[in-house]
C-alpha cells in the first residue's frame, strides 16, 4: 500500500476495465515520471470527452451531435440495421467497408449475474425504429460468447412476430487460421454455417471412369 495521492491514483485506475493491481501501479508510476504537460493534456482530453461527447439519439453509437456521423450520412441505406452492443463494434464493421446500411447499439449485452436484462439495454428503442417500413433486415452482430448469444436469442424471439428479415453475423474459422488448431465450438459453427461454394454456377458434368474388370481366379 502506498500513501495517499498514489494509492487513489492506483485504486481509480484499477477500477478500469483489464487492468488489473499491477497494471493500474505501472500506469501510476508512469504518470508520475511523465513530462508534466503531457499529463495535463491527457487529463484535459479526458475532461473534454465527458463534456462533449454524447449517444447519437437515433443510434445510441458516440457522437459530438445529435445525431451521428453515420445516422446523417445521406449515402447509407435505410433498408438494414445492424445491432451491435457497444460503439467500438460500429468502428470494426466500419473498417471492413462490406456494410453500408444503418446502425443500432444495444449498450451492452444481457448479463443476468452484472444485473444486465433487457430493460437496461436500447431495445425498446430498436422496436420503435423497425416502424419505419424501408426497413426489411436485422443484422445481429452480437459477440459469440454466451452474453451475445443470449441477447441475439431473445431479440430473435422479440423481433420475430414483426415479419423482418432477421440474420446473424457467421462465425467460425478465421482466414489463415489452421484446422487442427480450431476448437470444437468453432468447428462446430464452421460446419452449420457451411455455404454452397458457387450456387449460382451451373454443374459441370461428373464423368465417371468405370473400374477395370476383374476376372475370377479359378483354381488350379
Amino acid at each position: 500500500m502506498y500513501e495517499g495521492a498514489v494509492q487513489e491514483l492506483i485504486d481509480e485506475l484499477g477500477r478500469l476495465p483489464g487492468i488489473g493491481p499491477k497494471s493500474a501501479q505501472r500506469i501510476a508510476f508512469h504518470i508520475l515520471e511523465a513530462d508534466p504537460e503531457d499529463m495535463k493534456r491527457l487529463a484535459q482530453s479526458i475532461s473534454v470527452v465527458k463534456e462533449r461527447v454524447k449517444f447519437c439519439t437515433v443510434c445510441f453509437n458516440v457522437s459530438e451531435s445529435e445525431t451521428c456521423s453515420i445516422c446523417r450520412d445521406e449515402r447509407r441505406g435505410d433498408d438494414i440495421i445492424c445491432v451491435v452492443e457497444e460503439s467500438k463494434d460500429v468502428i470494426a464493421i466500419e473498417r471492413s467497408r462490406a456494410f453500408t446500411g444503418r446502425y443500432h447499439v444495444l449498450g451492452g449485452a444481457i448479463n443476468p449475474i452484472n444485473g444486465i436484462g433487457p430493460e437496461q439495454l436500447h431495445i425498446r428503442e430498436l422496436i420503435a425504429r423497425l416502424g419505419d417500413e424501408r426497413i426489411t433486415e436485422i443484422i445481429l452482430a452480437t459477440d459469440p460468447n454466451l452474453e451475445g448469444e443470449a441477447t441475439a436469442t431473445y431479440l430473435v424471439r422479440t423481433l420475430r412476430p414483426l415479419g423482418i428479415k432477421i440474420s446473424r453475423l457467421a462465425s467460425g474459422l478465421p482466414v489463415g487460421g489452421d484446422l487442427e488448431y480450431a476448437d470444437e465450438v468453432t468447428l462446430a459453427r464452421a460446419i452449420e454455417g457451411r455455404r454452397n461454394t458457387a450456387p449460382a454456377a451451373p454443374a459441370a458434368p461428373l464423368v465417371r471412369t468405370p473400374l477395370p474388370s476383374q476376372e475370377p481366379v479359378s483354381a488350379s
